[in-house]
């Protein structure tokens, strides 16, 4: 059976950090690698191992630290790529918002300011960057409703305002 994001989007979230730990440390058999460097190498061993255990023993805890992080990241990634339909939305009503706009301003005679339509113009992409980079970046445990409405609604402000002051002839 096949998985639509939208149809369950935590075991989307789930199995996509599933698949994410299983091509980077699974397949690349940094997991096996953990397994045979891990246990205390015999008092008469030699080769590599017990070099390498000398090595990886005082990192142990960092690299396990460093495996979870990176399905958090996952899950994170996922969940985000999940929310964008809300930029979408966002910015189509804040698009249909500012051309209403656009077109009272220009009917009614109104001022026109090629300065506030290029600085909107130069937010969008950084606020959905920022997002991005702001949800991911946490070092804690946050609602992504707290990170991804407030930039949304900014971004569909930028959007709305864009339009609004856009000058060409449409």
């Amino acid at each position: 059976m096949s998985i639509t994001p939208l149809s369950d989007p935590a075991r989307f979230a789930k199995r996509f950090a599933d698949n994410t730990y299983h091509y980077l440390f699974e397949v690349t058999q940094f997991v096996d690698l953990i397994r045979w460097v891990s246990p205390r190498p015999t008092t008469n061993e030699q080769g590599v191992r017990p070099t390498l255990h000398k090595i990886y023993h005082p990192i142990a805890e960092f690299v396990i630290a460093m495996m979870q992080v990176t399905q958090v990241f996952s899950v994170r990634l996922a969940i985000l790529t999940l929310a964008m339909p809300v930029f979408l939305m966002f910015s189509l009503v804040a698009l249909v918002d500012g051309l209403v706009q656009r077109d009272l301003r220009r009917w009614g005679g109104g001022r026109e300011s090629s300065f506030v339509y290029h600085y909107a113009k130069k937010t969008a992409l950084p606020l959905v960057v920022t997002s991005w980079v702001v949800y991911l970046a946490l070092p804690f445990s946050l609602h992504p409703g707290f990170i991804v409405l407030p930039f949304a609604v900014l971004f569909a402000l930028s959007v709305a305002v864009t339009a609004s002051t856009f000058k060409k002839y449409l």
